[in-house]
C-alpha cells in the first residue's frame, strides 16, 4: 500500500483517541456541561496532537456567528450536558468516517492503472431488516433498499418490457409492483417527505430535545397520512415497503439524526500537529447550516443510484433459511416471505416470458457469419435477412426460438445461444485446421526438399543414383516400429525415438544371405532378427547386433547404383548389409552421428573393400573381400558370385554421379480434388458430434491354434525397392545341381507361412524407390505393387496381409524365374550362380512417373473373420462372415462402420478388408 511508518502510526493514534473519546463523561455545573474528569481528555488530545485546553473547551460550548448588515458578530455560547454528548459523538464518528475514506482512497490510488477497460465492482449493502423494534437506522437501510429494488425495476422488469413494445415482439405483459412511490414517500419534496419532515424538527431544536420525537410523530400524521403506503401508529409510523409491512418508533430519530460536524470541531482538529488529520479536514469551516445523518444517507444514495446507472448491473440474491443461523434448518415462512419482497416472483415470470438474449443486427451478423458460407465472409444482402438466414441453418424456427424485431434479434433460451456459441467454435476449429494443414504442408515439403538436398550432396560426384529414387520422399521408420504398440517396441525401450526402420539383407562370412530388420534409435544401430527363435525367448524377436554411434569407424560404399552398405565398427567385426532406402539411411545415419559425436561421419566410396568378419569357432573370422564391377546389360539388379573369400557384384550402370536434383513433386490440387471427392455438405449445422472411439485397447482375436510368430513378414531388398528380383540367391562353388532349385529362402517362407489370425502388430511402410511404382505409405490407399510383372492393385490392410500380398506375387514370380549365367567367357558350370529370380527385360522400362491416383471408394467394405459379442451400447457384434460398410478408422485398434443400418464401433483385428 506504500504506507511509511510515520504515516502508520498515525492511523493507529487516530484509531485510540476515537476509543479514548468514549471515555470522556460530562457532569451539570449550574445548566451547563463540564468535564468530569479531565484526566480523560489527556489520551485524546495526545493522540491526536491537539491542546487539551481547546479540546476542553470545543467539547463544551459553540461558536454561533451572526451577521446584522454589514457588520459580524460572534457569540460563545456554553452547552449543556445532553449538547456536550452530541459534540462528543459527531466528534467522534467524524474523524472515524474521514479516516475510513482516506483509507479507501488510499487502497484505490494503489491499484489505479494508466490503461482503460472494463472493471467488475461488487455492492455488499445491508439487506432489508424488519426487527421487533425499528428506529433511525432501520429507516436508512431499507431507504437505500427500496433505492435499489427501484433500479431492479428498471433494468430488469419495467425496461425489458419496454423493449419488446419498442421492438414489435409478441409479447404478453407481466404485472409487477413499482415501488417509486414509496421512495417518493420517504425522500420526496413535494410533499415533503419522512427525511424532510426529520430535519425540518431537528433545525428548531437548540438546548433541550425533549418532545422533539412527539413533534415529529404529529407532523409526519399531518403531512403523510393520506398516502396509502404510510399510515400512523401508537409510538410511530408504519411504512408498506416492497418486502412488507414495516413499523418504526419515532424514539430517539432526532437524537440520531443530529449527528452534525460542527465549525468549531472542524477548527479543532486543522490545529493538529499530526499530518493525516490535517489531510483529513483540508476545508475550511462554513457558515452554512451543517448537514443531518438523513441528508447525508439521501445524497449518497443518489449518488450510488448514478453510478449503478452507468454500469451493467448483475444481481446476487440471497435466501437467509433461518434465524438461528443452524445448518439444516428451513423456515418455510420467512424463506417464502423473502422471495415475495425480493420480487424474485415476478423477476422469473419476465424472465420465462421474455428473451434471454438480444442483440444489434449488424453485431449478430458480425459475430456469427461464420456459420453459413453464404454470410461468410461477408453478407451482401439486407442485414434482417442474413440473422434470419444463419438462425435458419442452425436448425431454429421462428416464434418459438427466436424473434426478430425491428432492429435486434431475440433468442428466447440460453441453449440456443449456447448451440450457436459451439457452432462458431467448431468453425473455427475447421478454419485453424486448414490453415494448420497448410502450414503443415508447406513446412513438410521444405523439410523434404532440405533433407533431399542434403542427402544428395553425401553421394553428389561419388556414386551413381537409381532413376526413381531421386525424387523420393523420406519416411524414416518404414517398419512401423513407433506407430503402434508392437513387441519390436516394447524389446527395444518405450521411450526410444525410432529415427529409420526397414528390413534388410545382411550376408555372413560365407556371403549367404539372410533377413534382419535394421533399427536406428537416438543412441545405437539395431539389427534385429525377426525369425521364430526357439528356447527361453521362443517366438520372440532378437537383437543380433547392437552398434553404439560413437563404436562405428566408417561406411564404405560403392561408386555404383547397387545398395551395399559396409559398415565398419572399432575393434570388431563388420557388417555387410543390402540396405534398400540407402540414400536415406546414410542421411539419417550421418546426421545423428553428428549429434552423438560432434565430427562428421566418414563416407568411403570403393569397388574393391576388405572387411573383418566375425569369428565362430577355431579357424574362423579374417578377412573378405567385395569386389564391384560393371555389367554390360543395363541392370539394376545386380548379379553375384562367391569365389573363395571374394565376393564378385555385377551392376548396370546408372544415373551419373552428377546428377541434379529434379523439382520435388508434389500433388496437383486440382488433381487431388478430382481423385478424392469431398463429402456432400450437410445442408444444416444442426449436426451431433460422433462419440469418440473408447480408450481401451481392442480386444485380441480368438486363438484356434497357436500361430507361429512373426513379428513382421521379413521382405526381401528388392521388394521394398520395387523391383522383380526376390532375393539373392548366392551359392557356394561346387555347390550341388540339388541346391541350385527355384526355391525361396527360408525367411521368404516363414513369411508366407504366417498365420492369418496373428494379430497385426506394426504397419510395413514403403515408398518410391527403384522400379517400384506408387508403393504408398497409408494403409488406406490403392496402390501399385510391381507394376512391371503384375499390372493390378491390392489395397494393404495390415502388415501381414501386405507380407502376404507381396509373398504370393513373390511365388506367382519364382514360377516363371529363368536363370541367368553371369557375364564371363572362362566360367563354368559349377561357377554359375543363379543371380535373378524373375525374367528380366531386354530393355528397362523406363520410370513413367507417378500413375494416376484411383478414385477412392466412398465407403469401404471390411468382413467378418471372427465371431465378436459387443460389450458396449456403441459397439456393434460381428459374426464371422458378417460385411461392415468401414466409415472411419480410429486410431488405438477400433474402427467404425456401419452393419444392418446400425453404426457403432468395432474391434479392428476381427476384420479384413476386401
Amino acid at each position: 500500500m506504500g504506507f511509511s511508518e510515520v504515516e502508520q502510526r498515525d492511523i493507529w493514534n487516530i484509531v485510540a483517541a476515537i476509543l479514548h473519546l468514549g471515555n470522556v463523561n460530562f457532569r451539570e455545573n449550574g445548566n451547563y456541561a463540564q468535564v468530569a474528569d479531565s484526566s480523560a481528555l489527556d489520551w485524546p488530545a495526545y493522540l491526536l496532537g491537539i491542546d487539551k485546553t481547546l479540546l476542553e473547551s470545543k467539547l463544551t460550548s459553540r461558536l454561533f456567528e451572526s451577521k446584522w448588515g454589514t457588520k459580524d458578530e460572534s457569540v460563545n455560547v456554553t452547552l449543556n450536558v445532553e449538547q456536550a454528548i452530541y459534540t462528543r459523538d459527531a466528534l467522534a464518528k467524524g474523524v472515524y468516517a474521514k479516516l475510513f475514506d482516506y483509507l479507501v482512497q488510499r487502497i484505490n490510488a494503489a491499484m489505479f492503472t494508466e490503461s482503460r477497460g472494463n472493471n467488475i465492482g461488487i455492492l455488499d449493502i445491508y439487506g432489508f431488516e424488519i426487527l421487533d423494534k425499528n428506529g433511525f437506522e432501520q429507516l436508512c437501510i431499507n431507504f437505500v433498499n427500496e433505492k435499489l429494488q427501484q433500479i431492479f425495476i428498471q433494468l430488469t422488469l419495467k425496461a425489458e418490457q419496454e423493449e419488446y413494445v419498442a421492438e414489435n415482439i409478441t409479447w404478453t405483459p407481466i404485472d409487477y409492483f413499482n415501488n417509486q412511490v414509496v421512495c417518493e414517500l420517504l425522500e420526496g419534496r413535494q410533499p415533503p417527505g419522512v427525511f424532510l419532515v426529520l430535519d425540518d424538527v431537528c433545525a428548531t431544536l437548540h438546548a433541550v430535545a425533549d418532545g422533539a420525537d412527539n413533534d415529529l410523530q404529529k407532523k409526519l400524521n399531518g403531512t403523510a397520512s393520506s398516502h396509502k403506503h404510510f399510515s400512523p401508529s401508537a409510538d410511530g409510523f408504519v411504512v408498506k415497503h416492497y418486502a412488507g409491512v414495516v413499523s418504526y418508533s419515532v424514539d430517539g430519530f432526532c437524537d440520531r439524526n443530529r449527528d452534525v460536524f460542527f465549525p468549531d470541531l472542524i477548527q479543532l482538529l486543522q490545529s493538529s500537529s499530526c499530518q493525516i488529520i490535517h489531510g483529513l479536514f483540508p476545508e475550511p469551516p462554513t457558515r452554512s447550516r451543517p448537514t443531518t445523518a438523513g441528508n447525508k444517507i439521501r445524497s449518497q444514495a443518489g449518488e450510488l443510484v448514478a453510478k449503478l446507472m452507468q454500469c451493467a448491473p448483475h444481481y446476487v440474491r440471497c435466501i437467509k433459511p433461518n434465524e438461528t443461523k443452524r445448518p439444516r434448518e428451513w423456515d418455510e415462512l420467512r424463506v417464502k416471505h423473502q422471495v415475495e419482497y425480493l420480487g424474485l416472483r415476478e423477476n422469473i415470470s419476465v424472465r420465462r416470458a421474455g428473451f434471454a438474449y438480444r442483440r444489434p443486427f449488424e453485431k449478430f451478423l458480425q459475430r456469427y457469419a461464420i456459420l453459413t458460407k453464404e454470410s461468410w465472409p461477408m453478407w451482401r444482402g439486407n442485414v434482417r435477412t442474413g440473422v434470419k438466414h444463419i438462425l435458419s441453418s442452425a436448425g431454429f424456427k421462428e416464434g418459438n426460438e427466436f424473434q426478430l424485431g425491428l432492429t435486434k434479434v431475440f433468442i428466447k433460451n440460453p441453449e440456443s445461444l449456447f448451440h450457436l456459441e459451439e457452432l462458431r467454435e467448431q468453425q473455427f476449429d475447421k478454419h485453424a485446421k486448414i490453415i494448420q494443414r497448410a502450414f503443415k504442408k508447406h513446412f513438410a515439403q521444405k523439410q523434404q526438399c532440405t533433407q533431399r538436398e542434403e542427402a544428395a550432396a553425401l553421394f553428389h560426384g561419388k556414386k551413381e543414383r537409381r532413376k526413381l529414387s531421386i525424387n523420393r520422399h523420406f519416411v524414416g521408420d518404414y517398419l512401423g516400429v513407433s506407430s503402434q504398440q508392437s513387441e519390436l517396441q516394447t524389446m527395444i525401450g518405450r521411450r526410444e525415438k525410432i529415427l529409420f526402420s526397414i528390413p534388410v539383407i545382411k550376408y555372413d562370412r560365407r556371403f549367404k544371405p539372410s533377413a534382419r530388420d535394421l533399427v536406428l534409435t537416438s543412441r545405437s544401430l539395431l539389427l534385429i532378427n525377426s525369425e521364430s527363435q526357439t528356447g527361453s525367448n521362443g517366438n520372440q524377436p532378437v537383437i543380433k547386433r547392437n552398434i553404439p554411434f560413437p563404436n562405428i569407424s566408417h561406411v564404405t560404399l560403392s561408386s555404383f547404383q547397387d545398395d551395399f552398405v559396409l559398415l565398419h565398427v572399432n575393434d570388431d567385426y563388420d557388417s555387410l548389409l543390402e540396405v534398400p532406402m540407402k540414400t536415406e539411411f546414410i542421411y539419417v545415419l550421418h546426421k545423428r552421428y553428428v549429434t552423438q559425436t560432434g565430427r562428421h561421419l566418414r563416407i568411403l566410396f570403393s569397388n574393391s573393400v576388405e572387411f573383418s568378419v566375425k569369428k565362430t569357432g577355431l579357424g574362423g573370422g579374417g578377412k573378405r573381400n567385395v569386389v564391384f564391377v560393371p555389367t554390360i546389360a543395363n541392370l539394376s539388379i545386380p548379379s553375384l558370385k562367391v569365389n573363395g573369400n571374394t565376393l564378385t557384384v555385377g551392376i548396370g550402370a546408372g544415373l551419373p554421379s552428377d546428377v541434379t536434383l529434379p523439382p520435388l513433386r508434389t500433388h496437383s490440387p486440382q488433381k487431388a480434388k478430382k481423385s478424392h471427392p469431398r463429402r456432400a455438405k450437410p445442408k444444416t449445422l444442426n449436426s451431433v458430434p460422433t462419440r469418440p472411439a473408447p480408450t481401451r485397447a481392442a480386444p485380441p482375436p480368438p486363438v484356434q491354434q497357436p500361430p507361429t510368430h512373426s513379428l513382421s513378414p521379413t521382405l526381401p531388398s528388392d521388394a521394398l525397392n520395387g523391383s522383380r528380383r526376390v532375393m539373392h540367391s548366392v551359392k557356394q562353388e561346387n555347390s550341388p545341381p540339388a541346391q541350385q532349385t527355384g526355391k525361396l529362402p527360408n525367411d521368404l517362407n516363414r513369411a508366407t507361412n504366417a498365420s492369418p489370425q496373428i494379430k497385426p502388430t506394426r504397419n510395413l511402410l514403403l515408398d518410391n524407390n527403384q522400379d517400384a511404382t506408387n508403393c504408398v505409405i497409408n494403409n488406406n490407399r490403392p496402390i501399385n505393387v510391381f507394376k512391371h510383372e503384375l499390372n493390378e492393385k491390392v489395397t494393404v490392410k495390415s502388415p501381414v496381409d501386405f507380407g502376404q500380398e507381396l509373398t504370393n506375387t513373390i511365388k506367382r514370380m519364382k514360377a516363371k524365374e529363368k536363370v541367368k549365367p553371369f557375364e564371363n567367357s572362362n566360367r563354368t558350370a559349377s561357377e554359375t550362380i543363379s543371380t535373378n529370380s524373375s525374367v528380366l527385360p531386354e530393355k528397362p522400362i523406363p520410370g513413367g512417373g507417378r500413375p494416376r491416383p484411383t478414385l477412392k471408394p466412398s465407403l469401404i467394405k471390411v468382413k467378418a473373420v471372427y465371431d465378436y459379442q459387443a460389450q458396449d451400447a456403441d459397439e456393434l457384434s460381428l459374426k464371422e462372415g458378417d460385411f461392415i460398410d468401414l466409415i472411419k478408422e480410429h486410431p488405438g485398434g477400433w474402427w467404425q462402420g456401419r452393419l444392418m443400418g446400425k453404426e457403432g464401433l468395432f474391434p479392428a483385428n476381427y476384420v479384413l478388408k476386401v
